[in-house]
């Protein structure tokens, strides 16, 4: 099914290729942002205007890595009765959907992560070489599969709401702020911290940028690289385990009509 899917999409590259003016022109509109922001001072919550241009080239890339749409594809199976064909497979939607990303997401490797890491070295000189690159690499995957089930748990309220449309996209508002995405989370009240830290959202893609980059903090909470992957292991495992509950408990809520 990866094979599949990554055949598909590459029908259809053009579509693709609009992500490689997006998250660049995303980048600059960040740098020109935070530079007025340090005008008048070096250091902002234990990072360098230069550490927090780094932050965001990383958010950048990782994001071509990681990202993920099973939340989208299952509420619109679900909306659509579309689903009831894949209750009678051989095979988990989930593995299935699982299997849809890795095929699409090495397309992307190829025709975003690839060109736009080439743009922040030799446009807008940027080095972006990972501290420790096997554990940027191991935390790189654990953030792919957090994601993943993440979106698929969003996917699931499909299961309980006609139109979850609204609702899944109010989640993932939150869910890429709480992630780290607009704004690093140090930059967070402290007793929003010590909430973040519990929550599996940092392990998506907070966690990865800070392994790439090399130290990890939050909350007052510091962790050496190899801690806060077992760290990050064990949410991936947790999230696994929601999502099949989720899954249990929503799939009695199929019906299989559609609209």
């Amino acid at each position: 099914m990866a094979f599949v899917t990554y055949k598909e999409w590459a029908a259809y590259r053009s579509h693709m290729l609009i992500s490689l003016f997006v998250g660049p022109v995303q980048f600059i509109v960040q740098v020109f942002i935070w530079r007025a922001v340090y005008t008048n001072q070096t250091v902002l919550n234990g990072l360098t205007l230069e550490q927090i241009i780094t932050y965001y080239a990383v958010v950048t890339i990782i994001h071509y890595l990681v990202m993920d749409f099973a939340s989208w594809n299952l509420h619109m199976l679900i909306r659509t009765g579309r689903f009831v064909t894949y209750m009678i497979r051989p095979l988990s939607h989930r593995f299935f959907a699982l299997s849809q990303k890795v095929g699409h997401r090495a397309l992307g490797f190829v025709w975003e992560f690839i060109p736009v890491y080439c743009m922040f070295f030799f446009v807008f000189q940027i080095t972006l070489i990972p501290a420790h690159v096997g554990w940027a690499l191991c935390s790189v995957f654990l953030g792919f599969m957090m994601h993943f089930f993440l979106n698929y748990c969003i996917g699931i309220i499909g299961f309980w709401l006609i139109r979850a449309e609204g609702v899944r996209r109010m989640i993932l508002i939150f869910s890429m702020l709480f992630e780290g995405v607009f704004i690093p989370l140090v930059f967070f009240p402290l007793p929003i911290q010590k909430i973040l830290f519990f929550l599996p959202f940092q392990f998506a893609t907070y966690v990865p940028i800070r392994v790439f980059i090399g130290s990890y903090e939050l909350a007052g909470i510091s962790f050496e690289l190899p801690h806060i992957i077992a760290l990050q292991a064990a949410a991936v495992v947790v999230m696994y385990f929601m999502s099949e509950l989720l899954w249990r408990m929503g799939i009695k809520k199929f019906t299989g009509v559609g609209i």
